[in-house]
């Protein structure tokens, strides 16, 4: 197969490094509009409903799908968040971030040239500086995961200093994750008050506000955070922090997305998404894809408004497109990760 770079069809562009993204806008947020959170509902079994179609009406093939895949690892945060984490695996994490297929690969399809990088790498704080360092040479941000990452039970005052250190260290972004207990008493002010303060340590580093969808039990709930999030200022909504019993969901991303939707209806700002925890497969890939496509349009479509949380999905995107370049899967240990 050779199809050049710009036969790859996804709404006129195939994917971007990294070098080529807008992070300049902002979500300055809004007052708290109580009225509209205290309105909002989900109807469980219609979003179910709409949730399960997708993937079901349509699918991808041959060079369709290696544009949707190659747009989906320019989307992906890569990210290790283990106990044994050590500056050489970040390293080896960032050197795949620089070149997350193979050239021999992209040039079976005419993409050789396309520059193609991961959206970030995503560690913890104490790993930032490593990361920052092995991508001085690109664009690529680096994300640091704080505010008492993954429960986010730390004093206030502690998670707020944790993201001023990951800022000052070289992130260009945050992840920072809600105190649940607030979504789930239904203290929407202490919500947005919390998040809001988060905003403002970020300084001009992006913020990706976790919900911890598992935690918050109802899609009505999901829906509310959500809201309350993006008026306090968030950049994205993020679904999970990938250690929850459940993480990123169809049903929980399709209420998200909706949210999404209204709030740029409401303001005309624009805040990304991600889904994280789970997603792990080429063929998951594309159903997000998908969902962000027909829900929200094109414009989401790019690194600086959806990104997926991954650690083992780009190996898996990886062997398919040498599947669709060669007609036969690889090993593993072909597309190796760090």
């Amino acid at each position: 197969m050779s199809a050049k770079i710009e036969k790859l069809p996804l709404g006129g562009r195939v994917a971007h490094s990294s070098a080529a993204l807008d992070r300049s806008e902002r979500n300055p947020g809004t007052l708290l509009d109580l009225d509209w959170v205290e309105s909002l509902c989900a109807n469980r079994s219609a979003v179910e409903r709409r949730a399960g179609s997708i993937g079901q009406r349509r699918t991808v093939k041959k060079t369709w799908q290696v544009a949707w895949l190659l747009k989906a690892v320019s989307c992906i945060d890569l990210t290790t968040l283990a106990g044994d984490d050590t500056p050489g695996r970040v390293k080896r994490l960032c050197a795949k971030a620089k070149q997350p297929v193979r050239a021999d690969i992209l040039e079976q399809f005419g993409a050789g040239s396309l520059d193609l990088t991961t959206g970030a790498v995503c560690v913890y704080h104490e790993m930032v500086s490593t990361a920052v360092a092995t991508l001085a040479d690109t664009d690529i941000p680096v994300a640091a995961v704080s505010t008492g990452f993954p429960a986010g039970l730390s004093p206030l005052d502690t998670r707020i200093q944790e993201i001023e250190a990951s800022v000052q260290a070289g992130a260009r972004e945050i992840d920072i994750v809600i105190s649940r207990r607030h979504a789930l008493l239904g203290h929407w002010h202490k919500l947005y008050d919390e998040v809001a303060a988060f905003r403002e340590a970020c300084g001009s580093a992006h913020m990706k506000t976790i919900l911890g969808t598992g935690d918050l039990v109802t899609l009505r709930n999901v829906a509310r955070a959500s809201a309350v999030c993006m008026m306090a200022g968030a950049d994205f909504i993020k679904t999970s922090t990938g250690k929850e019993s459940v993480n990123a969901t169809l049903p929980v991303s399709l209420v998200m997305v909706r949210l999404i939707r209204d709030y740029f209806e409401r303001t005309g700002i624009r805040i990304g998404f991600k889904p994280a925890g789970g997603i792990s497969t080429a063929k998951d890939a594309l159903i997000y894809l998908m969902l962000i496509k027909e829900e929200l349009g094109r414009d989401w479509l790019e690194p600086s408004l959806f990104r997926f949380g991954a650690s083992s999905l780009l190996g898996d995107i990886e062997r398919q497109l040498e599947h669709n370049a060669s007609g036969h899967y690889a090993a593993t240990y072909r597309q190796p990760m760090v």
